[in-house]
């Protein structure tokens, strides 16, 4: 049984850090790519940043380039959102996912879904 498991969210400042987990068991997990998704009240759900399976191709959304930044690690199974100079507008339920996907930004090509991880930027 496939399982990912987001961690990290919290509360945090405005120009403050976090940096979100996403541990995967039940698959081959460098065999999958690893995508970061968000979801804020009332919007839609939305592509945050995306990773091959071996990690040496990535893509980051326009809003976050420059202050997110995903990586992996395939020996423990996990892959990693870094978030730096958070943003009130960045406040969402973060989504880890994997799937074998050719385009990142594709909600529909992912297999497998995390619970979500709750992330709250105050000004």
């Amino acid at each position: 049984q496939v399982q990912l498991v987001e961690s990290g969210g919290g509360l945090v400042q405005a120009g403050g850090s976090l940096r979100l987990s996403c541990s995967a068991s039940g698959l081959t997990f460098s065999s999958f790519a690893v995508g970061w998704f968000r979801q804020a009240p009332g919007k839609e759900r939305e592509f945050v940043a995306g990773i091959s399976g071996g990690g040496s191709r990535t893509e980051h959304a326009d809003s976050v380039k420059g202050r997110f930044t995903i990586s992996r690690d395939n020996t423990k199974n996990t892959g990693y959102l870094q978030m730096n100079s958070l943003k009130p507008e960045d406040t969402a339920v973060y989504y880890c996912a994997a799937g074998a996907v050719i385009r990142f930004r594709t909600v529909s090509g992912y297999n497998y879904w995390g619970q979500g991880t709750q992330v709250t930027v105050s000004s």
